[in-house]
């Protein structure tokens, strides 16, 4: 049987490096009241497009490749991402995934942790079902905001995860900064996964996967810029996953896969965050995936299509 990686460990060598190469990457490293290594990507700190690819592959535990790339598929937006993992399900839902729900009623602090220490804490269902967990003395949550968690926040962390704090690092990086548009891009493939296991599509039939998708450009406003994030993945990121099992599983994953079947598909992502009154949750999840799909089923050799670009809406979005 083959020994899972842990995503923590692998996740520490690209955190050492970054804080090796901390004011070639305009960001800054600090220590915080528990001893916890803090790591401002973008919120205090100007950052980069380089910081952002390599915080995407920090958050997905070192189980993924973020590359540049000028060929987007947007040919007004060159420049875009591409992800690829062999590994997409541990990578994508073990440790990319923003589903850690962290909060402080006292501080009032609220954010969504994504990064390898979900697969330490295990505090989501989730879990239950990838049969995944990490162990593993250190490890790093990234956080999209603008502040770190206050001191509470950070214990109430390193007690789920079963860590000192000084073996937590936590990053963090507004979603309009150059990090953060680039770390939400990087999600191209993660959103492609968790909208397959939506869909009930059998995760252990999922062996490979890649994705592209164009870099929107920072924006000093959060909901524009939270829109943009969402637009290049809707309407511009396409995907290729390979995959084992029946080919009506192949076929039925391409069709349902694109962004295109969900009701709320069509205008720019801020229209449509307005059209709910901001209110994030009533927006149809099956929204949230690419615009574009590519199924190859290996047993078969057999490959589905599904969806399409929509550069138009990108173009309203971006400008």
């Amino acid at each position: 049987m083959v020994k899972q990686p842990s995503v923590s460990a692998r996740a520490a060598k690209l955190v050492e490096d970054v804080v090796a190469n901390a004011d070639a990457l305009r960001i800054s490293v600090s220590t915080g009241s528990h001893g916890e290594r803090l790591i401002d990507m973008g919120a205090n700190v100007v950052g980069g497009l380089e910081a952002g690819r390599v915080l995407g592959e920090i958050c997905m535990g070192g189980l993924g490749k973020v590359a540049f790339t000028q060929s987007s598929g947007i040919a007004n937006w060159p420049l875009g991402v591409v992800v690829t993992s062999n590994d997409p399900v541990v990578a994508c839902l073990g440790s990319q995934y923003a589903g850690w729900s962290i909060s402080d009623e006292e501080t009032g602090f609220f954010a969504l942790g994504s990064g390898p220490a979900r697969a330490i804490s295990r505090v989501e269902e989730l879990f239950k079902e990838l049969g995944y967990a990490d162990r593993n003395p250190e490890t790093t949550l990234v956080i999209e905001g603008d502040k770190a968690p206050p001191p509470a926040v950070i214990k109430k962390i390193s007690e789920n995860c079963g860590i000192n704090p000084r073996g937590l690092t936590i990053i963090y990086a507004t979603t309009w900064s150059f990090a953060g548009t680039v770390q939400i891009a990087s999600r191209v493939l993660e959103v492609a996964i968790h909208k397959a296991h939506a869909l009930h599509f059998p995760l252990e039939n999922i062996l490979d996967g890649m994705g592209t998708t164009p870099i929107a450009p920072p924006i000093p406003d959060f909901v524009k810029a939270m829109g943009r994030t969402n637009d290049a993945i809707i309407y511009g990121g396409r995907i290729h996953l390979f995959v084992k099992g029946p080919d009506s599983d192949a076929q039925r994953l391409a069709e349902n896969l694109p962004a295109s079947t969900s009701d709320a598909y069509g205008k720019p992502f801020a229209e449509i965050f307005a059209d709910v009154k901001g209110d994030f949750y009533k927006i149809d999840p099956m929204l949230f995936s690419p615009a574009q799909v590519i199924v190859s089923n290996v047993e078969t050799g057999n490959t589905f299509r599904s969806g399409e670009c929509a550069p138009g809406v990108i173009d309203a979005s971006f400008r």
